[in-house]
């Protein structure tokens, strides 16, 4: 399981090192892709597996599914950790990130997400004072 919050910095070649704290869980090999809320997901090969074969399952005759699993995969790259355990994010997923020098890194609990830092501390101060409406509303067994 992946918890935890990282600030790293990224080079100018688009390498960053990954938090010790998840490298033996993404394992040597590990795919990342576009996510929701202008982040990267990063998933280790087993979770990325389970969830591709849940993708297959959407119906190709619903527009939304299409155009879903058309912007998650054809985002998504196979990466691995170079020997500074340092991943090289490709740049369509960089500039999708909007990731520049600083970057924070999260566990969310079978995946990573990487984060421009201002747009990371923009949502985090945005979803602050609701944070405890939505716990409600998510978890409101009236």
């Amino acid at each position: 399981m992946f918890i935890g919050e990282f600030e790293h910095q990224m080079d100018t070649k688009g390498r960053m090192i990954i938090p010790a704290k998840f490298r033996d869980d993404l394992g040597s090999a590990f795919v990342v892709t576009r996510g929701l809320d202008e982040c990267l997901f990063v998933y280790p090969r087993e979770e990325w597996k389970k969830l591709e074969t849940r993708l297959r399952e959407l119906p190709f005759t619903k527009k939304d599914a299409r155009a879903f699993t058309r912007f998650f995969f054809s985002g998504a790259a196979e990466c691995d950790l170079d020997k500074q355990n340092r991943i090289n994010i490709p740049s369509v997923l960089r500039n999708y990130a909007k990731l520049d020098k600083e970057c924070v890194v999260i566990g969310v609990s079978s995946r990573v997400e990487i984060w421009n830092k201002q747009i990371w501390d923009e949502y985090v101060n945005g979803s602050v004072d609701s944070f405890a409406e939505i716990a409600e509303g998510l978890f409101d067994t009236d």
